[in-house]
């Protein structure tokens, strides 16, 4: 879920009728694409060599303004245009609001989704779906019946909350799984969290009942035992032992950086936020090749992945093509 950003995106606050026309009228008039930069050329090799040209077909991809979407959507770039396509670069649209209002206004033909986002923030529902598969399939045919937008199959990454120990915590107490989170001595349960993952209803007051550790509770998890943070300076804190337990993103490459290690979830608390990408009907049904050109792709984007590339942005400061044409050309995609 890799760079620093409210978790906001998870929540589109609805637009009025104006909002919206003044949102469109600006995006049209200005552009969308704030990226810039480059989108590097290849031709496309190993399982993706006979995939058939999609010469002559015009493509726009956008990204929202955070490294792992823009990563994302320059990887769809490259690849699109090594297969003959003439790509538009809109990557790095700031928000979710102003992306998806894009991308429903046939501003851009496609782009990089996750499914929670879509069922919780897109299409408005309450509650996740647990089963991952499931909640793809609901997006899936929610979003084609409602929008005329093709959900792709979605990778196995999963970008969603999570909670981060020190090596040296993990070691010190044996601790894995959150389930595990009641062998820790009361005192030693100390959180850090964001304000607004610290103040939902579906956060850290959640969480704690889900692994049975309440909050407020002498025999849980003290008031005094939580600490607030910004965005991002989580994960300083856990690092350097302001506190054991800090709320992270399950992708960000700080993760790496800071060599923490990220306890499972085995409740299944959190909602699935895998990546899929995301085209308009009519473009897919013209050209069905392209649900070929990204499935072996697709296929490969795992956490374990995306915690690496995202570290080669966000802690190395690489720039997102160059960091998504190297690995294209690593696994093979092109050449």
């Amino acid at each position: 879920m890799g760079f620093p950003r409210p978790r906001s995106r998870r929540r589109l606050v609805a637009l009025t009728a104006a909002a919206t026309l003044t949102l469109v009228a600006s995006l049209s008039g200005c552009g969308l694409g704030t990226a810039g930069g480059y989108v590097p050329g290849a031709e496309l090799a190993g399982p993706l060599d006979d995939v058939k040209p999609l010469d002559g077909v015009t493509v726009s991809v956008g990204s929202k303004n955070f490294s792992e979407n823009i990563l994302l959507g320059k990887m769809a770039l490259i690849l699109l245009k090594s297969d003959g396509a003439d790509v538009t670069d809109l990557t790095n649209i700031p928000g979710s609001a102003s992306a998806r209002q894009a991308h429903l206004e046939g501003q851009i033909d496609a782009m990089w989704e996750y499914t929670g986002t879509g069922w919780i923030t897109y299409l408005g529902h309450d509650k996740p779906i647990k089963d991952s598969h499931k909640q793809y399939v609901a997006v899936r045919d929610e979003d084609l019946a409602k929008n005329n937008l093709v959900w792709l199959p979605p990778a196995p990454m999963n970008n969603t909350y999570g909670f981060a120990v020190t090596q040296q915590v993990a070691k010190k107490y044996h601790i894995t799984k959150l389930s595990q989170l009641g062998d820790v001595p009361v005192k030693e349960r100390t959180f850090c969290v964001e304000s607004e993952f610290a103040n939902r209803p579906d956060g850290l007051d959640g969480m704690l009942k889900t692994y049975d550790v309440p909050k407020g509770k002498s025999d849980g998890v003290p008031e005094s035992n939580i600490q607030t943070y910004q965005t991002g300076a989580v994960y300083d804190a856990t690092a350097s032992g302001r506190c054991n337990f800090g709320e992270v993103f399950t992708t960000d490459g700080r993760i790496v950086s800071l060599n923490l290690e990220v306890l499972e979830d085995d409740r299944q608390y959190f909602p699935n936020y895998n990546v899929s990408f995301v085209v308009k009907h009519d473009l897919v049904e013209e050209n069905p090749q392209i649900k070929e050109l990204f499935a072996p792709v697709t296929a490969k984007l795992t956490n374990k992945v995306l915690l690496r590339l995202n570290a080669e942005i966000d802690v190395k400061g690489r720039e997102p093509a160059d960091v998504a044409y190297e690995w294209l050309q690593d696994q093979g995609f092109v050449e």
